[in-house]
């Protein structure tokens, strides 16, 4: 594929929390290359409710329908945000996929035993922020240092009501859903993703990465967001 129109769907990219957008540009450099129309959003991570409208606003500029992709708690945007009538599927990078009623803050109450405890500080007027000197190895243990000392000090404030906004109609309830498990993810236990991900009646992949794959291995992400796209391509040329 080459060109910016030779795929029916565009991709829409969701980022989770303590994050923005930029860490896409990996997985966006290399679905343009192959002809995708890709768009990213910038959630301000305040409330779920502002950032499925600030995902909105990027679903309804985007070129026909949309591939819906969220990373970490961009998973629980997307599942909100996807039953928009442009969206033909969703992909969930190692994220949360809540049922109705569920939200971030319900789905990581009450943590598995041995599972590694997240190192986020209280909150403090009413946002959240992971201890900076924890923050490669629990949430970007293969990223080169350089980058992930500048993803720990350049962090966005999460909105506490942001982890605590409950779902209203999960999309992959009547979407196809695609889900990209990370294996060494030190932020979402590997076995509850695969659990949120058997539930939602997702396409399941692995690969071995930290909660920061969509920066470290930006082609297996990119990879399981084209399959996506492909498989709905076909079904909607058929």
């Amino acid at each position: 594929m080459a060109g910016n129109s030779t795929s029916p769907v565009s991709v829409v990219l969701v980022h989770g929390g303590f994050v923005d957008g930029a860490g896409w540009e990996g997985v966006y450099n290399i679905l343009k290359k192959d002809g995708y129309n890709v768009s990213i959003v910038q959630n301000p991570t305040t409330s779920l409710a502002d950032d499925v409208a600030a995902t909105r606003l990027v679903i309804a500029r985007a070129q026909g329908p949309v591939v819906l992709v969220g990373h970490s708690y961009g998973g629980a945007v997307v599942t909100e945000a996807g039953t928009d009538p442009k969206v033909v599927g969703l992909v969930y990078i190692t994220a949360f996929a809540p049922d109705k009623g569920e939200s971030v803050e319900s789905l990581i109450k009450n943590p598995p035993p041995g599972a590694p405890v997240p190192p986020i500080l209280p909150p403090v007027n009413g946002y959240l922020f992971p201890h900076t000197a924890k923050f490669r190895a629990s949430f970007a243990a293969d990223v080169s240092e350089a980058k992930a000392a500048f993803m720990a000090d350049s962090q966005v404030p999460w909105g506490v009501a942001a982890l605590s906004g409950s779902i209203s109609d999960p999309a992959w309830k009547t979407k196809p859903s695609w889900y990209l498990v990370a294996t060494e993810d030190k932020m979402i236990p590997p076995p509850a993703q695969r659990q949120m991900a058997t539930r939602a009646g997702a396409t399941i992949e692995e690969a071995a990465g930290s909660h920061a794959i969509y920066v470290s291995k930006p082609e297996a992400v990119a990879a399981i967001i084209a399959k996506a796209a492909k498989s709905i391509s076909a079904e909607m040329a058929a």
